[in-house]
């Protein structure tokens, strides 16, 4: 395999581009394409086959741009489209699941929260993850408009306060210790949500956690690339300004229709 060919990144919308900064951070010599179907999003709200349509769709047009390795940098297309990506396909996958592992294990209260998707929460695959910590008690909240608020620039709108006020009262009043974002997209409501919680609860994301995983199939599997490091490409099939702003003004975002 190539060790100079791309890495590539999608997500439902822009909210992947936690997971891509993570990656870019740890191995900013990687040349990066990053793909945001942001016409779909949320995939949260759509079946289980449909996910897996968009996916395939997705991984077509980053193995058409010969990436050699492909991150689903969302939780919902993760839960319920990997597993048959990975049967389809011969190029490494490397998902992003809600990180329960870490908060079950750490948490003193033994009570949790979960913020994600109808998608990732009502998925097999976050199911059976769930089931492997019995003793921890695990409150389910589903996100609901929050990533249709941010893919519309509204990150920091009294609506987004009032919303995420009203899912994560109830996991305050339950003791819970650990919040964990279940949706890539989240991350950036952080600012936000320490607004809300009190300063004892920990929030857990994947970014990291997906970014070291990154780095161990490149080193084990695939190889680092020999080149200089190349500026990230990212696509969008929607109007560009937002992501634009997410990432910063000095990267190329194209518009194209996928």
């Amino acid at each position: 395999m190539d060790n100079n060919k791309p890495i590539g990144i999608f997500d439902s919308g822009i909210g992947g581009t936690s997971i891509w900064s993570a990656i870019h951070a740890l191995l900013p010599n990687e040349q990066t394409i990053y793909l945001a179907d942001s016409k779909n999003a949320p995939y949260g709200q759509k079946s289980k086959q449909e996910i897996i349509d968009l996916c395939i769709k997705n991984t077509e047009f980053l193995l058409q741009r010969d990436c050699k390795l492909i991150v689903v940098a969302c939780n919902t297309a993760t839960t319920n489209a990997i597993k048959e990506l990975r049967e389809l396909y011969q190029v490494p996958f490397i998902g992003i699941e809600p990180a329960i592992k870490p908060a079950a294990l750490n948490s003193k209260t033994q009570v949790i929260g979960i913020l994600a998707t109808q998608g990732t929460l009502s998925s097999e695959l976050f199911t059976q993850t769930a089931e492997k910590f019995q003793s921890t008690k695990i409150i389910e909240q589903v996100g609901h408009g929050l990533v249709q608020l941010i893919e519309a620039g509204e990150m920091n709108s009294p609506e987004m306060y009032a919303l995420l006020e009203s899912y994560l009262q109830p996991m305050i009043t339950a003791d819970i210790d650990y919040l964990v974002l279940g949706c890539s997209h989240y991350p950036y409501l952080i600012p936000q949500i320490k607004k809300i919680l009190p300063e004892h609860i920990h929030i857990i994301d994947s970014g990291a956690a997906v970014a070291k995983q990154t780095q161990k199939i490149l080193e084990t599997k695939i190889g680092f690339t020999t080149s200089k490091s190349s500026k990230p490409l990212f696509y969008t099939n929607t109007n560009p300004v937002v992501l634009k702003d997410i990432i910063g003004g000095h990267y190329n975002v194209l518009e194209k229709n996928f």
